[in-house]
């Protein structure tokens, strides 16, 4: 986990745990490794998803206004969160800020998950938590959330 200082609290790495996963989604929209692997997908668990709309607004305005010199022009040769689209999805446990913005993040591109054991998990209650969490969605955009979208990113043979 990120920690800001050696005498940092644990909780500090807690609170920051979507840092180390919004840092690799960045190297991996600006990489240009898409472009060269069309089908990679990579999730990313134990991170949440509210930062994500933050990440994708500022990528794709970094991309647009400094690709010349910012070292991507060359492998990058969309905005960045056309890529996201196309091959990431977010995990997440607890995270009602998440998912009222979950137009945002992309509901093809979203999954639940549980983190059990670790203590930082919703775990023993976490159904009732998605539940709660998840109330005002329709039930298609749950069921995708909870089901279908893994389903499609690990190509399983399950039907609905």
């Amino acid at each position: 986990m990120p920690s800001t200082s050696l005498d940092a609290p644990a909780a500090v790495g807690s609170t920051l745990t979507y840092m180390n996963a919004a840092m690799s989604m960045t190297d991996f929209l600006m990489s240009g490794l898409f472009e060269k692997f069309p089908r990679l997908k990579i999730a990313y668990s134990e991170g949440q998803i509210g930062w994500i709309p933050y990440i994708l607004e500022r990528a794709d305005k970094v991309w647009e206004d400094n690709r010349g010199w910012g070292g991507v022009e060359d492998k990058v040769l969309r905005p960045p969160s056309e890529y996201y689209f196309e091959h990431v999805y977010g995990c997440f446990f607890d995270d009602p800020h998440g998912v009222k913005n979950i137009e945002a993040i992309g509901i093809d591109n979203v999954t639940f998950e549980t983190d059990y054991p670790h203590s930082d998990s919703t775990w023993p209650h976490s159904l009732k938590i998605a539940m709660d969490i998840m109330k005002d969605l329709d039930d298609e955009t749950v069921y995708k959330i909870v089901r279908g979208n893994a389903i499609k990113m690990l190509h399983l043979p399950l039907d609905r």
